[in-house]
């Protein structure tokens, strides 16, 4: 057993033994219209730690992960206005919906966008400079993070940037309201996967370690984590 094998070998993944993509698809394009309201309650103030972190330098090329409601992908060409952004996402109603809202707030701006599977991603070999993925590891099951953490990898150029949200486990009041949505919703919640042992994953994945922080907002947490390719 390789020390990747050894560390998800018994992990805290067992909400979702196996990735109920197609369940998941489902949801969130029906969820597609309102989900932006997730974003701006939950999410925005570590959206904006992560681009911090991850430090663009406008003309790069980007990519962001599971694009979600947008408002992550808008902050990315906000910075990278002269750069490429591409943004995929597994349910095409919410790729259609970053694609609108971008192109609205940045039309002169470089975007691309898709309905995409991380686990397989359509990109060549070292084609990005940096790799955005918010809350999307919640997700999958084992085996398959450790396919998309693989697929990023692949495609960042040697020494390219990986940032990572995370849903976080250091509030003891949302780890329990959590754990019994995630059990009645599982492809809209998923599970907290996060045990402290992500960096450790991270690096035996191909990564080096930058920096993590914690972010709470409106009571729910939030890890950010940026890695660099090896």
């Amino acid at each position: 057993m390789n020390n990747l094998e050894a560390l998800i070998s018994n992990w805290r993944t067992e909400r979702i033994p196996e990735t109920i993509a197609g369940r998941t698809k489902r949801v969130y394009d029906l969820v597609s219209r309102i989900y932006p309201v997730s974003s701006r309650l939950f999410h925005q103030r570590a959206h904006g730690i992560a681009l911090d972190m991850a430090d663009i330098r406008d003309g790069a090329h980007v990519l962001e992960i599971a694009t979600g409601s947008g408002e992550m992908f808008s902050r990315i060409t906000k910075a990278n206005p002269q750069g490429m952004n591409v943004g995929i996402d597994l349910a095409s109603s919410m790729a259609a919906a970053t694609q609108r809202h971008v192109r609205k707030r940045h039309p002169e701006a470089r975007c691309g966008f898709q309905a995409g599977d991380a686990r397989q991603m359509p990109f060549r070999d070292g084609v990005f400079d940096h790799v955005f993925c918010c809350y999307l590891l919640e997700l999958l099951a084992a085996n398959d993070i450790v396919r998309t953490l693989h697929e990023v990898h692949r495609i960042l150029k040697p020494e390219g940037r990986f940032t990572l949200i995370l849903i976080g486990r250091s509030r003891n009041y949302f780890n329990r309201a959590y754990r019994v949505a995630s059990k009645v919703v599982p492809a809209f919640w998923g599970q907290q996967v996060d045990d402290g042992r992500m960096p450790q994953i991270l690096e035996a994945s191909g990564f080096r370690f930058g920096q993590a922080k914690e972010v709470v907002q409106t009571l729910y947490p939030s890890r950010v984590l940026l890695m660099h390719k090896k």
